[in-house]
């Protein structure tokens, strides 16, 4: 393969504080940090990682690319992640979705699924 997926980038008020919300959410742990952008991942050698980058502009739309959890138990790990400073979110979900929108302390919108038994399900 020519090319592979290295990491996601997260732009961000507060590298810091967003990177260890993840790795929180996640169970990763931070591999690079410095002030103004920190790499974590499950491991040093699984990729992909995200790495934060601190940016002076603040986010004003709904994201376009965003990330997708798959949890063994949804409601939990929905209660969890909000313990953890996430909140709900509305992007026009309706009512009868099988996902949960939740956005992080930065207001960046991502889905908690329902649990999944293969990738195609």
């Amino acid at each position: 393969m020519a090319v592979s997926l290295y990491q996601i980038a997260v732009d961000c008020h507060d590298a810091g504080a967003l990177a260890r919300f993840w790795t929180q959410v996640l169970d990763w742990r931070i591999l690079y940090e410095e002030p103004e952008e920190i790499v974590i991942g499950a491991d040093a050698g699984a990729l992909p990682g995200i790495v934060f980058l601190t940016v002076p502009e603040a986010k004003t739309v709904k994201n376009r690319l965003h990330i997708d959890l798959s949890p063994d138990d949804q409601d939990a790990e929905v209660s969890r992640i909000i313990a953890l400073g996430a909140r709900r979110a509305d992007v026009g979900q309706g009512d009868d979705a099988t996902w949960v929108v939740l956005a992080d302390p930065e207001g960046n919108e991502f889905c908690v699924l329902r649990p999944k038994k293969t990738l195609l399900d």
